[in-house]
């Protein structure tokens, strides 16, 4: 047994003959081919290449309609004019990506909310006026 600087104790290893060829056929630092089956026979296995499939833009891109949603989004209705930016940066995204059917969709949809967004935005302001008109009629009447 020796021992190392820790006090463990491990056994020699035992002096034999020399060394055992564990593989038949096949000395150290060779290999032998991998076999399958009873007929031994050597089989190659290969590796395929990677293949990366990518898209490019649009070369005729959906129109986003960013800015008439910031417009919408700040200045008639903002829930409507949030929802129709987020289509608008999704319709961006689509087109960068190469994604044509998704891109006219969110463009679809963005142009959809933003032209209900500003009816509403119109419809409120003509309401406003038409009440704060009537209001002052009123007022100097009396």
């Amino acid at each position: 047994m020796s021992q190392t600087p820790s006090g463990f104790t491990y056994p020699k290893p035992q002096q034999g003959s020399g060394f055992q060829q564990q593989y038949e056929g096949a000395s150290y630092g060779q290999q032998q081919p991998y076999t399958v089956g009873a007929g031994h026979q050597p089989v190659m296995v290969g590796v395929q290449p990677t293949v990366y499939v990518t898209q490019r833009p649009l070369g005729n891109p959906a129109n986003d309609y960013l800015g008439y949603s910031i417009f919408t989004m700040l200045c008639c209705c903002l829930p409507l004019g949030i929802a129709a930016l987020i289509y608008s940066i999704s319709t961006r995204d689509a087109n960068s990506a190469g994604d044509q059917a998704k891109a006219e969709s969110s463009s679809r949809t963005a142009r959809i909310l933003n032209h209900v967004a500003l009816g509403i935005g119109l419809t409120v302001i003509i309401i406003a006026i038409i009440l704060i008109i009537i209001g002052a009629t009123t007022a100097g009447a009396v």
